[in-house]
């Protein structure tokens, strides 16, 4: 350990100096070095002993106008990591602690959060896919409606709006209703591309005459909040409940409880639910495993954590989880199938999640919320599924019959 101070306007006096090297400016680690000057402005005394320098000033009656400056360079300390530092305060030592134990239990408490609140979360999600009809209509627009509060907050945060202009709060909470409404209004009509155009053209007057000078950033992002929070999402209720014909091969169905719906519950839109449900769940378990072990490469700019290693240990999973499940359900009937229902589930889970964490950046934030303890907001949870559900609709609906499966 080797230490050079400078200091400016004062010419310390050495009073007991008990070993120095050759060199002026410098002494041996196990030696003591004290400065002492004394100004009718302050007393300043400086202290190197081994590894540690200490700097007291004490002040005196008389205001101190002149600066004082202190450059000190050190050679890596060789000491244990264990061992406190020490700050002065007042003149007195106080011992300082790298890493507390309190640190580690605030980690383990957020760790058992993440898991118990997954938990539930998961069993909730599965036991409302698997009701289907109301259940999961009104499961999905109460989280569309926590979404679209959540994403028209991001937009009025200041990291967005330091570039834009973000809609007035009173359009984003209408916005809000409307986005909770489309859900249902799916499930009631089948089709709400006339009533998502009205609310769109509704909203666009609103903006249009109100008081001030309208942006087009607060149509953009208004129109693009209607679309991402709520119509996506209403592609799930399409899959799950209006595609109503029986999966007549699936074994689990055979087996099914009459009294809670027998095997015509085990419709094509339920299998291809689940289905799509577990291929995301796999794709960010497996990415994240992925990236942890073996991440090197960063993906995207937009999210640093993100690897290309860890994408294709999520890809692997995804399609795997999607082969696997195919045979469970006895759907869809090949191979090839279930292997490119597999790649359709996990780009649009990645391309949902770079989505949000773009939004997020913008915004300035880690996570869209805090409703979820140690998950974050209810758009750090979804994020995968909002995408994916129109490529899976149109998958099951469209792709599927063009090649007779």
């Amino acid at each position: 350990m080797a230490s050079f101070v400078e200091i400016d306007r004062y010419n310390l006096i050495p009073l007991s100096v008990t070993s120095l090297c050759g060199c002026p400016c410098r002494f041996l680690s196990n030696q003591t070095l004290t400065f002492t000057r004394r100004t009718p402005k302050l007393n300043l005394n400086l202290v190197f002993h081994g590894s540690e320098s200490v700097l007291l000033v004490r002040p005196t009656r008389y205001i101190n106008r002149r600066i004082i400056t202190a450059v000190a360079r050190a050679e890596p300390e060789s000491v244990d990591e264990s061992n406190a530092k020490e700050e002065v305060d007042k003149g007195h030592m106080l011992p300082t602690v790298k890493d507390s134990p309190s640190k580690h239990q605030h980690k383990s408490s957020q760790l058992r959060k993440r898991i118990v609140f997954g938990l539930g979360i998961g069993i909730s999600v599965g036991g409302a896919v698997l009701a289907g009809g109301w259940v999961f209509t009104v499961a999905m627009a109460a989280t569309v409606f926590l979404g679209a509060r959540e994403y028209f907050e991001l937009v009025r945060s200041r990291g967005i709006t330091a570039g834009m202009t973000p809609p007035p709060r009173y359009v984003s909470r209408v916005c809000s209703v409307i986005c909770a409404l489309m859900p249902i209004l799916t499930l009631y009509f089948g089709n709400i591309d006339v009533s998502v155009t009205s609310a769109a053209f509704v909203v666009a007057i609103a903006l249009l005459l109100q008081r001030g000078n309208p942006r087009f950033a607060q149509l953009s992002s208004t129109m693009f909040g209607l679309f991402y929070c709520g119509y996506l999402p209403c592609f799930w209720v399409k899959l799950r409940c209006g595609l109503a014909a029986p999966a007549l091969n699936t074994r689990i169905g055979a087996g099914w409880p009459f009294l809670l719906g027998g095997q015509a519950h085990w419709t094509v839109g339920l299998v291809a639910t689940l289905i799509s449900f577990s291929c995301i769940i796999a794709a960010d378990t497996y990415a994240f495993l992925g990236g942890k072990a073996i991440g090197r490469t960063p993906l995207t700019n937009i999210s640093p954590k993100k690897t290309w290693e860890g994408a294709i240990v999520g890809l692997g999973g995804c399609v795997a989880t999607s082969v696997v499940l195919s045979k469970i359900f006895s759907w869809p009937s090949s191979w090839l199938s279930a292997i490119a229902f597999g790649f359709l589930n996990f780009f649009g889970s990645v391309f949902g999640d770079l989505t949000e964490s773009m939004i997020k950046r913008d915004a300035g934030v880690k996570d869209s919320g805090t409703l979820i303890p140690g998950h974050g907001g209810i758009l750090d949870r979804v994020d995968s599924y909002i995408f994916t559900g129109a490529l899976a609709y149109s998958f099951v609906k469209i792709l599927l019959p063009l090649y007779g499966v």
